[in-house]
Protein backbone atom coordinates (compact mmCIF):
# COMPACT_ATOMS: atom_id res chain seq x y z
CA UNK A 1 0.00 0.00 0.00
CA UNK A 2 1.67 3.26 -1.09
CA UNK A 3 1.87 5.94 1.77
CA UNK A 4 -0.40 8.61 3.10
CA UNK A 5 0.48 12.12 1.61
CA UNK A 6 -1.40 13.87 3.97
CA UNK A 7 1.27 12.35 6.64
CA UNK A 8 5.12 13.00 6.07
CA UNK A 9 7.86 10.94 7.48
CA UNK A 10 9.72 13.04 9.11
CA UNK A 11 12.99 13.18 11.90
CA UNK A 12 11.05 14.97 14.23
CA UNK A 13 7.53 13.43 14.60
CA UNK A 14 6.42 15.47 16.92
CA UNK A 15 6.63 18.33 14.79
CA UNK A 16 3.94 18.71 12.00
CA UNK A 17 6.31 19.54 8.50
CA UNK A 18 4.49 22.77 8.16
CA UNK A 19 5.19 24.12 11.70
CA UNK A 20 9.10 23.45 11.14
CA UNK A 21 11.57 25.99 10.63
CA UNK A 22 12.70 26.17 6.80
CA UNK A 23 16.53 26.18 6.01
CA UNK A 24 18.03 28.66 3.95
CA UNK A 25 21.68 26.49 4.15
CA UNK A 26 21.51 26.66 0.28
CA UNK A 27 20.60 30.22 0.15
CA UNK A 28 23.37 31.99 2.66
CA UNK A 29 25.91 34.26 1.87
CA UNK A 30 29.24 33.04 2.05
CA UNK A 31 30.86 36.29 2.69
CA UNK A 32 29.48 39.97 3.15
CA UNK A 33 28.87 42.22 0.08
CA UNK A 34 30.77 44.89 -0.97
CA UNK A 35 30.48 48.36 0.20
CA UNK A 36 29.15 50.32 -3.69
CA UNK A 37 32.06 52.61 -3.29
CA UNK A 38 34.36 49.61 -3.06
CA UNK A 39 32.73 48.14 -5.80
CA UNK A 40 33.27 51.05 -7.60
CA UNK A 41 36.59 51.54 -7.41
CA UNK A 42 37.40 48.02 -7.71
CA UNK A 43 35.74 48.47 -11.63
CA UNK A 44 37.23 51.71 -12.16
CA UNK A 45 40.63 50.28 -11.27
CA UNK A 46 40.51 47.39 -13.62
CA UNK A 47 39.14 49.34 -16.34
CA UNK A 48 42.36 51.55 -16.10
CA UNK A 49 44.61 48.60 -16.14
CA UNK A 50 43.12 46.96 -18.27
CA UNK A 51 43.02 49.83 -21.22
CA UNK A 52 46.54 51.11 -19.78
CA UNK A 53 48.63 47.94 -19.74
CA UNK A 54 47.92 46.40 -22.83
CA UNK A 55 44.96 43.99 -21.78
CA UNK A 56 43.58 41.81 -19.57
CA UNK A 57 46.64 39.62 -18.77
CA UNK A 58 49.43 42.15 -17.88
CA UNK A 59 46.66 44.10 -15.95
CA UNK A 60 45.01 41.02 -13.79
CA UNK A 61 49.41 40.13 -13.49
CA UNK A 62 49.66 43.86 -12.08
CA UNK A 63 46.81 43.89 -9.84
CA UNK A 64 46.74 40.50 -7.98
CA UNK A 65 50.91 40.69 -7.57
CA UNK A 66 52.09 41.69 -4.22
CA UNK A 67 53.41 45.19 -4.82
CA UNK A 68 55.98 46.59 -1.90
CA UNK A 69 55.50 50.32 -2.98
CA UNK A 70 51.80 50.25 -2.77
CA UNK A 71 52.19 47.82 0.36
CA UNK A 72 50.17 45.14 -1.02
CA UNK A 73 47.97 43.49 -3.93
CA UNK A 74 47.14 46.81 -6.01
CA UNK A 75 43.63 45.70 -6.37
CA UNK A 76 43.26 45.26 -2.25
CA UNK A 77 45.06 48.62 -1.77
CA UNK A 78 42.89 50.85 -4.55
CA UNK A 79 39.52 49.10 -3.30
CA UNK A 80 40.19 49.85 0.39
CA UNK A 81 39.87 53.56 -0.02
CA UNK A 82 40.13 56.84 -1.96
CA UNK A 83 44.02 57.46 -0.94
CA UNK A 84 44.71 53.30 -1.97
CA UNK A 85 42.72 54.42 -5.52
CA UNK A 86 44.77 57.35 -6.27
CA UNK A 87 48.03 55.95 -5.37
CA UNK A 88 47.03 52.36 -7.67
CA UNK A 89 45.73 54.93 -10.25
CA UNK A 90 49.27 56.62 -10.34
CA UNK A 91 51.13 53.97 -10.60
CA UNK A 92 49.20 52.21 -13.64
CA UNK A 93 49.51 55.54 -15.78
CA UNK A 94 53.23 55.92 -14.85
CA UNK A 95 53.54 52.00 -17.02
CA UNK A 96 55.34 52.43 -20.04
CA UNK A 97 53.60 51.96 -23.24
CA UNK A 98 54.01 51.67 -26.50
CA UNK A 99 55.73 49.33 -29.08
CA UNK A 100 58.13 46.72 -27.72
CA UNK A 101 56.46 47.17 -23.98
CA UNK A 102 53.09 45.14 -24.42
Amino acid sequence: MPPDPDQSQSATPDVPVALRPQSSRFFRKSRSAFALDDARRQGDISQLAFSTMGGRDPAIAFLNTDNAVLGGRPLTVATASPEGYERVAAAIRRWPSGPGFK
